[in-house]
């Protein structure tokens, strides 16, 4: 690739990520927000422009200031110290409400884009579809770091901490920004006038350059512009990388927590210490490697930085001893030369910052792909479900209907193909098959959350589902009961009915008890809590993925009864998975998941028949 195909590349990648930058930061100042977002944007501008022009004040300031101290001019002295104080009063009032109003326009700004992307990431179930979409990429083989990445690794660090950088970079940069070029335009026109010209002689012949001390600002900084981005470069990736590990890091600490006791019980300390060693391992490893290229830029930027304090009293010094200028217009100079080669110098001060800001728009924009994405196949898929099921003959409003259904795995697997299955009210169905078979997998694509699966599918209105492991949120035990109701909408004399109902009396007491729920309470006492959640809400339809699989065999007797005098009185019925045959007596129809031959395209298939029980409580197919 020669020079120019280089340059158009890297044009072409900076306009696709400016592109980004704005598709991230434009929907908050178009929201309903907008008003007050933009409002205090030009405040903040304002107030950075007035900043600049407090400099100006200042740097004319030196100069009459040192030339009364150089002409001993005690009158002019006192008098511009007194200016200096207004000055310097005025100067720190706009700073102090610069950096108001421009944390107030961060908090706002993260705010609104935490609030959406929340509710973005909660629609449609695009969390759980991210999970899968990461299970599926790491069981196809292509779980490397840059495929992890598009797949939105650790959502939760996104919406957390990436909205608050990006924000906080955005606006910090710009400004910044903003206040560079401003500063470069109002002191740039002072330094030519003060920096006067350079003649020399070449060849016998004489040139002069007008603005001398500009142009060696210029070359000064284009100099220094240049060798920081080479040295600085690699940090866009570390910072990318960095979050990353540290995200892994702190996600497993989480699960050790959730899973303490399960942990506990295996005695597996030893491994996860190990997995958290190997983890942190990473964020050590990979902070080293930040560091060792923050130390170089470092190093440059210091011996930048320090150069740049004496360059202007080595240039104008030659013009000082001959008299052509006075002392206060060499410090004026050297303030003017100091201002230009600050705003001149924004990219080397301002590239450790720039490399982060980038990891962190990378990182939302990935995010942000993917989420639409899911929306984008989500909306196609609703359509052509809803679609199909206008034309599924066995669709009805009551009715459990399955028509030319596909499953498949993440990994691409065909776990069904083309079933056909209905079940209408009244008739309780229990699926049944090994193990690993997908039994959990086809719940997931009756209840419509599936990605791998199509087909035309209807389920009934007023259904309910008992997942296998039932989530209770950290609070209050009637917010984990009314789960996801806001637990005002039940009496209390309901909350303790359906308590005492799932056998649970010894809760009743403890409605308003705060707790982590999901790790007080046993395996047992946490299905009949999730019963106690379907009894309380009262669906005509329920779908028991194990439900009790946890419980005695009179226990589970009794949840089964109440569970189906629900369904009856509510004219719907029960579809449940079950290992134990002594469920059957609670069922009329057996759907059996049967292995098939490996020749075959997919690797299960779903036999239909009716149940008959006997009083040894197992079952057959009749």
């Amino acid at each position: 690739m020669n020079f120019l195909s280089r340059i158009a590349h890297k044009l072409s990648a900076f306009r696709l990520f400016s592109a980004r930058v704005w598709a991230l930061s434009a929907p908050y100042f178009r929201s309903e927000d907008k008003w007050k977002a933009r409002g205090l944007l030009l405040a903040i501008v304002l107030l950075n422009l007035g900043a600049v022009y407090m400099l100006v004040l200042i740097n004319d300031w030196n100069r009459v200031f040192y030339d009364a101290l150089q002409n001993k001019d005690a009158a002019v002295f006192w008098t511009q110290l007194g200016r200096f104080t207004y000055l310097a009063f005025a100067f720190i009032i706009i700073a102090v409400y610069r950096f108001y109003l421009t944390q107030l326009l961060e908090v706002r700004w993260r705010a609104w884009m935490t609030t959406h992307y929340l509710q973005r990431w909660l629609a449609d179930h695009a969390f759980y579809k991210l999970e899968l979409a990461r299970f599926s990429d790491a069981n196809n083989g292509e779980g490397n770091a840059s495929r992890t990445s598009d797949r939105s690794d650790n959502p939760d660090q996104r919406i957390q901490e990436d909205i608050n950088l990006f924000t906080a970079y955005s606006i910090s940069l710009s400004m910044g920004l903003l206040n560079a070029v401003v500063t470069l335009v109002s002191f740039v026109g002072i330094l030519w006038s003060l920096s006067g010209a350079f003649a020399f002689t070449l060849g016998g012949t004489s040139y002069t350059i007008p603005g001398f001390m500009v142009w060696m600002a210029v070359l000064y900084c284009v100099v220094g512009s240049v060798i920081t981005h080479y040295i600085g470069r690699p940090q866009i990736k570390l910072n990318f990388q960095q979050q990353r590990v540290e995200a892994d890091f702190r996600h497993h600490m989480v699960r050790v927590r959730e899973f303490s006791e399960s942990i506990a019980l295996d005695k597996g300390e030893a491994v996860e210490r190990a997995h958290l060693n190997t983890r942190f391992a990473a964020v050590l490893a990979n902070y080293l490697k930040l560091i060792r290229a923050q130390k170089n830029l470092v190093w440059f930027t210091n011996f930048f930085g320090q150069a740049a304090v004496v360059f202007p009293f080595i240039v104008a010094a030659p013009r000082f001893f001959s008299g052509a200028i006075q002392l206060g217009e060499l410090m004026q100079i050297s303030s003017a030369f100091g201002r230009v080669q600050d705003s001149l110098s924004w990219l080397v001060d301002n590239y450790s910052s720039l490399a982060a800001w980038r990891a962190t728009t990378d990182r939302l924009t990935s995010f942000e792909d993917n989420i639409t994405n899911l929306a984008q196949q989500g909306r196609s898929q609703e359509a052509a479900n809803s679609i199909a099921n206008q034309e599924n003959p066995l669709a009805a409003a009551d009715t459990l209907a399955v028509s030319g259904l596909t499953v498949r795995l993440p990994t691409g697997a065909t776990l069904l193909s083309d079933i056909s299955l209905k079940a209408g009210p009244g008739q309780s169905v229990l699926i049944k098959g090994p193990s690993g078979s997908g039994k959990s997998t086809l719940f997931r694509a009756l209840a419509g959350i599936w990605p791998f699966s199509k087909g035309q599918t209807h389920l009934p209105q007023d259904a309910m589902f008992i997942p296998q492991r039932p989530y209770f949120p950290d609070g209050t035990l009637r917010d984990a009961l009314a789960y996801p109701h806001p637990a005002a909408q039940y009496s209390d004399e309901a909350l303790r009915q359906a308590l005492n109902d799932a056998l649970l009396p010894q809760l009743t007491g403890r409605l308003d008890d705060p707790d982590a729920w999901s790790q007080k309470l046993s395996g047992g006492e946490q299905q009949r809590l999730a019963i106690a959640r379907v009894l309380l809400k009262k669906p005509s339809w329920i779908f028991a993925d194990e439900a009790t699989s946890a419980l005695d065999e009179m226990a589970e007797k009794t949840l089964h009864e109440k569970l189906l005098a629900q369904v009856k009185t509510a004219k719907g019925s029960i579809v449940s998975i079950a290992h134990r045959p002594s469920l059957a007596a609670f069922h009329t129809t057996l759907w059996e998941l049967e292995k098939l031959p490996e020749s075959s395209p997919a690797l299960y298939r779903v036999n239909e028949s009716q149940l008959t029980t006997h009083r040894t409580g197992s079952l057959e197919a009749g």
